[in-house]
């Protein structure tokens, strides 16, 4: 028998139980401080040193380095172990989903990630954990080590485009799965949030699990409202046993 191909949207929902905070949500990062917003604004980091000064310390202090997985994220990785072909669409930067045991390669990071730093002139990338280094040892805004250009995070800042090469395999998956769940998304940045209208369209079963109303709730066949840690190992593993 055939197993359902299983396409999984994962938000910052999902990982508020690994204590990294959302950004829309009720006690969102971005309703708390707007003007932290600037700091992930590409235009205002490239042209404002005491810009990127101030998100060199929030990368120091940021809490998504030292997270580790939680139930949420080993549920998704034991269906994929359990022989369902999962594919997770995460917009998430923390890698969490790739710690808790799935496949980097079956992973598509919309949002790229935080776990890495790419320099913006020559490309050149490395492990976060390098570039914090100097930053700990003095360096205010460490430039790349090869032309000397400006480091950032491996993240789409706003003001940045997607991966087209990411988002297109996003797309293809999207309209391969048969059952598409979106997760701990609020459903509102596009084009991932676009990307449960393309399931419905081409006719997987819509799954939400998040804490508030997304706009795609009118087209899902299950709208689940409870915690995440929770409900969503007990939905997936509800959809192994029916896919046995």
């Amino acid at each position: 028998m055939n197993r359902p191909l299983v396409a999984i949207l994962s938000g910052a929902g999902i990982s508020t139980d690994s204590g990294i905070p959302d950004y829309r949500g009720p006690n969102g990062l971005w309703r708390q401080d707007p003007e932290a917003e600037k700091l992930v604004t590409y235009e205002y980091y490239m042209g404002d040193p005491e810009i990127r000064r101030r998100s060199w310390q929030m990368r120091r202090k940021n809490r998504t380095l030292r997270a580790e997985p939680n139930a949420a994220h080993r549920a998704v990785a034991e269906l994929e172990e359990s022989g369902v072909p999962v594919r997770v669409i995460t917009q998430n930067v923390d890698g969490l989903h790739q710690l808790a045991g799935m496949p980097a390669r079956k992973v598509l990071e919309l949002h790229g990630t935080a776990r890495s730093f790419v320099c913006t002139k020559c490309h050149t990338r490395g492990p976060m954990e390098d570039a914090l280094a100097r930053v700990e040892a003095g360096e205010a805004d460490p430039p790349c080590l090869e032309c000397g250009g400006i480091l950032k995070s491996a993240t789409v800042m706003f003001g940045e485009r997607l991966d087209p090469v990411v988002l297109s395999e996003a797309l293809a998956i999207t309209k391969a799965c048969e059952v598409f769940i979106a997760v701990g998304s609020s459903l509102q940045v596009q084009p991932a949030a676009g990307l449960a209208g393309v399931a419905a369209d081409n006719g997987a079963r819509l799954i939400i699990i998040n804490g508030e109303a997304t706009p795609y709730d009118d087209r899902a066949d299950e709208v689940i409202r409870e915690p995440i840690g929770t409900a969503l190992p007990e939905r997936l593993r509800q959809l192994d046993g029916e896919t046995d």
